[in-house]
C-alpha cells in the first residue's frame, strides 16, 4: 500500500507513517513530494494522500491525523491511546497536552534541521517512535533518579520549597479554577487563559501544577471533564454522546477513549455500575 503527504516532514508526517507500519500495513511504502503536488501525485501513484487539507486521513476538528488513524483503524493499544496526545501536542503546538510533547516537538524540530532526506529523516523517526512507545508501554512509571540517597534529597528539597513558598493560593489561581470550571465545556488553551489573566504564559505554565494537584494543564482538565461527565451520568435523559459534548470532548469516540483511560472502564460501563448501585441502594 502507498501512502503519499508533503514533503520535509516533523510530526505527525513521521508519526503516521511510524503508525501505519507498525499497526496496519508493515510493507507500506511513503512518498514525500511538494505540497502543491499530493493529490496530483496520488491519483497517478494510486496512493493514499494524508495530512493534508480535504483529505480523509487528515486533521478533524482538534485532532491531528495520528488521533484519526487510531480511531479510523480502531487502534486500542494503551500506549499508543498514551502517545496519542503527546504527539498532537507536538503536531498542533499545544504542549499543554501533555508534558513530553515540547520534548517531542523539540528533537523532531532538530532532526528535520539535521536531514534533508525525508526518507532518512523517516527512518530516524521509526526509532524514534519506537523508543517512545516502549516508553509509554513500559516505562511511564521509571524516574531518572533510582538511587535511594537521591530520592531523599529531593524530598528534602521539595519539602523546603513548600515550606518557603507557603501554602497560600495566589489569586491568579483561584481565578483560573473557576475560569476552567465555567468553561469546561470549550476547547481550552494554556495561552489564551494567561491572556485572560493577563499573566505571562511561560510562567503559568511552570507554575500551574504547584496549585492544581501537581497535574499539568492538560492532565488537569481532562481529570476535570472525566469528572464532570461522572456527573452528568447521573442524568438519564442525557445521553453518551450529549455528555461528550457537554464536558468539552470532540467527540464520543474520543471522550470514550479518555474516560477508559482514567477511570478503567467505557462511560457505558461506568453509567451501568452506578445504576445497580442506585438500585442497590433504593432496595435497601
Amino acid at each position: 500500500m502507498k501512502w503519499i503527504t508533503r514533503e520535509r516532514p516533523k510530526i505527525d508526517r513521521i508519526a503516521c507513517p511510524w503508525l501505519i507500519r507498525r499497526f496496519i500495513d508493515k510493507d507500506a511504502e511513503f512518498i514525500y513530494v511538494p505540497f502543491d503536488q499530493v493529490i496530483e501525485q496520488a491519483k497517478a501513484l494510486d496512493a493514499i494522500p494524508f495530512d493534508v487539507p480535504s483529505v480523509e486521513y487528515s486533521h478533524h476538528g482538534e485532532e491531528c491525523t495520528f488521533d484519526f488513524i487510531i480511531r479510523k483503524h480502531n487502534i486500542t493499544d494503551p500506549a499508543i491511546l498514551t502517545m496519542a496526545p503527546i504527539v498532537r501536542g507536538a503536531d498542533t503546538d499545544r504542549h499543554d497536552l501533555a508534558s513530553q510533547a515540547s520534548g517531542l516537538w523539540a528533537i523532531s524540530a532538530g532532526m528535520a534541521h539535521m536531514h534533508t532526506d525525508d526518507h532518512e529523516l523517516l527512518e530516524k523517526g521509526m526509532l524514534l517512535y519506537d523508543a517512545l512507545y516502549n516508553w509509554a508501554k513500559y516505562l511511564q512509571k521509571e524516574k531518572h533518579t533510582q538511587h535511594p540517597q537521591e530520592n531523599l534529597l529531593l524530598e528534602v528539597f521539595d519539602k523546603f520549597l513548600k515550606i518557603r513558598s507557603g501554602k497560600k493560593t495566589p489569586a491568579w489561581a483561584k481565578e483560573l479554577k473557576e475560569m476552567i470550571q465555567d468553561h469546561i465545556d470549550t476547547s481550552l488553551n494554556l495561552k489564551e487563559l494567561s491572556r485572560d489573566l493577563d499573566i505571562n504564559p511561560s510562567y503559568l505554565s511552570r507554575e500551574f501544577s504547584r496549585h492544581f494537584d501537581n497535574l499539568s494543564f492538560g492532565d488537569y482538565i481532562r481529570t476535570q471533564r472525566i469528572e464532570k461527565a461522572k456527573e452528568l451520568m447521573n442524568d438519564p435523559a442525557l445521553s453518551l454522546t450529549q455528555i461528550a459534548y457537554l464536558t468539552g470532548f470532540s467527540d464520543q469516540s474520543h471522550f470514550t477513549r479518555i474516560f477508559k483511560k482514567y477511570t478503567g472502564n467505557s462511560p457505558s460501563e461506568f453509567r451501568k455500575k452506578n445504576d445497580q448501585k442506585g438500585k442497590g441502594r433504593t432496595r435497601k
